[in-house]
């Protein structure tokens, strides 16, 4: 399966930390940009920041395997080896996770691992992984 590029654009109370946070915390390569947005390569994706002053991200949640999960929320599925640095990453920044790295659904359909954090401005992160990704879409 070949999958396109998407884009998301996100709002982000102050550019510069944002900036700071998507661009050293996250590792991700920096695009175009100008006065009130950036561009970010997000895995293959375009991730976009936007300044918008006062937004303080989503207070919605969602019950899922026990946990609450925070609605609506983004991010990448990524293959184990790249999640488990990811998750080494976040904790070496000092990232607080809204759920803590975890296996969902253990031994069911689906079964996955992931880890859900927000950034500066309160937009929620997941970036999951899947032992099979054939199990992406299971039932």
């Amino acid at each position: 399966m070949s999958l396109q590029p998407f884009h998301l654009a996100i709002p982000v109370r102050d550019l510069a930390e944002a900036r700071r946070f998507y661009g050293e915390v996250l590792g991700l390569p920096e695009g175009r940009s100008a006065a009130h947005w950036v561009d970010f390569d997000l895995m293959g994706h375009q991730l976009v920041i936007h300044h918008a002053p006062g937004h303080a991200g989503t207070a919605a949640f969602n019950p899922v395997d026990g946990e609450s999960v925070p609605v609506p929320h983004f991010g990448v599925v990524l293959d184990m080896a790249s999640w488990q640095a990811l998750a080494g990453r976040l904790r070496e920044a000092g990232v607080t996770f809204e759920i803590e790295p975890t296996i969902r659904f253990p031994g069911e359909p689906g079964e996955q691992a992931t880890l859900f954090f927000r950034d500066p401005s309160g937009n929620a992160l997941e970036f999951k992984a899947f032992r099979d990704l054939g199990q992406l879409f299971a039932r």
